[in-house]
């Protein structure tokens, strides 16, 4: 029997706010364990919560991007169960009214275009973190994360394929940076994703039973983790077992899923209004200014990009897949005005710079001017193409001026013809196996003599140049 796998996701950002939702703590991510705690998140008795306005603010935004409704009047619940790394015992979460709803994201595989429904974006807090210690073989807890603002994006089981769910993952990071919402570093926690799974007979449209994987922060990892347990639900199926509701941790190393517990539902957290909250109300002079303050997003960008500049559509994806990589293309090409030399610069060096340092995008702090004036300086035929590339791994690793660099190195190009001459007769004179394989047809003998020229100048003669009058000279040769 063929079998059509089902899944849905439970995406978790934490919000780039300065302080928690309810304290005056620190978001700032890392510190020593438990240094960036108070009584109110780490929830001593007696102590009020007071609810981050700019949380609010990010929610707004980030369901407008997201074509959800914003719930006017929303509030916040209680989610009650116990665990070492929730102080409280309980966690504020939204379950009755979430403030945004009904939305959707558009992605496309293959070329085909599909609509994922976003069921809701609720507010909460984040726990705190578990770390295990092998070595005394004991749990410890850190609370730092504990209280840090969290957008909850819950999509409807729409996904038919781990392409899909990448594709959908990719999309909501690009729009969650984008809007300044996230900084969705997948490494340090900030987006996350729980995935739930199942399998139902292809034609079918009752759903079979679902299994969760938590806290999975790595899109390689999702889709793997997608295409194993989807193939382990139907060996269990065609087996003649049932598939049990739970909740199952994915093992990168051992590519497998192991149960942990099973699978809890809502009634088992036995949720209330939160008492210590007053409800929100959202107005629609709130919305319109939130709508007003909306940056372009990836996908208005591209095509801006595509119509604007003339790149390509793989050009300007690759360019928008990092805000702060889009917004260097653009200032650089603010500066200077030649998109496509930009674009070439941006994807070819730079991103070869960082993919050999491991430096990542919001690492980047590049001068925009200093990219533009690398173009004005090739452009302008004051260097080449090769010495360009060796000014811009200066500005990327030393920060230097690059007009300064080039006449420092001494690495201008010669301006002086009859120098080139009188080098490309020394280099004909000096080699006269290639003349004799120019004349036996043999046509790669002339990037020879000019690759020998261009050594023997140490690179700094325009190639335009020497290869007008090495073709001038090769001309009356070989007549």
């Amino acid at each position: 029997m063929n079998y059509q796998i089902v899944v849905g996701l439970e995406v978790h950002v934490e919000l780039s706010t300065k302080s928690k939702i309810f304290c005056s703590c620190t978001t700032e991510f890392g510190g020593e364990p438990n240094t960036h705690v108070c009584p109110v998140c780490s929830g001593m008795p007696g102590v009020l919560p007071v609810l981050n306005k700019k949380v609010v603010d990010f929610a707004v935004r980030a369901g407008l991007a997201t074509n959800c409704e914003i719930t006017r009047f929303n509030k916040f619940d209680r989610k009650n169960y116990f665990y070492p790394d929730l102080p409280k015992a309980y966690q504020v979460s939204q379950l009755y009214l979430p403030i945004c709803r009904n939305g959707k994201v558009e992605i496309e595989v293959d070329g085909v275009k599909k609509y994922i429904g976003i069921h809701e974006i609720h507010m909460e807090e984040d726990a705190g973190k578990l770390v295990h210690d092998p070595w005394d073989d004991c749990t410890l807890v850190d609370y730092n994360r504990c209280g840090v603002p969290l957008l909850e994006i819950v999509s409807e089981p729409d996904f038919r394929s781990a392409e899909e769910v990448v594709a959908y993952l990719t999309k909501l990071r690009e729009t969650m940076m984008y809007l300044g919402v996230s900084d969705c570093k997948m490494q340090e926690g900030s987006m996350r994703a729980d995935v739930n799974i199942s399998v139902m007979p292809m034609g079918s449209t009752k759903f079979g039973t679902r299994t969760e994987m938590k806290n999975m922060n790595s899109f390689k990892a999702i889709y793997r983790a997608i295409k194993y347990e989807s193939k382990r639900q139907i060996e269990v199926l065609e087996a003649g077992g049932v598939v049990t509701q739970e909740t199952r941790r994915w093992d990168d190393n051992k590519d497998a899923s192991f149960a942990m517990r099973s699978k809890e539902n809502a009634q088992d957290y036995r949720y209330f209004p939160e008492p210590d909250l007053l409800p929100i109300e959202i107005s629609e002079e709130w919305i319109e200014d939130a709508k007003r303050n909306m940056p372009e997003l990836p996908e208005a960008k591209r095509a801006r990009y595509i119509s604007e500049f003339g790149l390509s559509e793989y050009d300007a994806s690759v360019i928008t897949a990092e805000r702060q990589i889009a917004y260097l293309f653009e200032d650089a090409t603010a500066i200077c005005g030649k998109p496509k030399e930009v674009c070439n610069l941006v994807m070819g060096e730079l991103m070869r710079l960082m993919s050999d340092t491991g430096t990542l995008a919001e690492e980047l702090d590049i001068d925009p001017k200093k990219i533009a004036d690398i173009i004005e300086l090739i452009d302008s035929g004051k260097i080449n193409r090769n010495v360009g590339k060796e000014v811009f791994e200066a500005v990327f690793k030393e920060n230097v001026d690059p007009v300064k660099y080039v006449e420092e190195k001494g690495l201008m190009m010669l301006d002086d013809d009859s120098l080139v001459e009188d080098t490309i007769d020394e280099v004909i004179s000096n080699n006269p196996k290639s003349i004799e394989d120019l004349k036996a047809g043999k046509d790669k003998a002339k990037g020879f003599l000019v690759g020998q020229t261009m050594k023997a100048l140490k690179g700094k003669a325009n190639p335009q140049t020497v290869n007008k009058i090495l073709n001038e000279k090769l001309a009356k040769i070989l007549k």
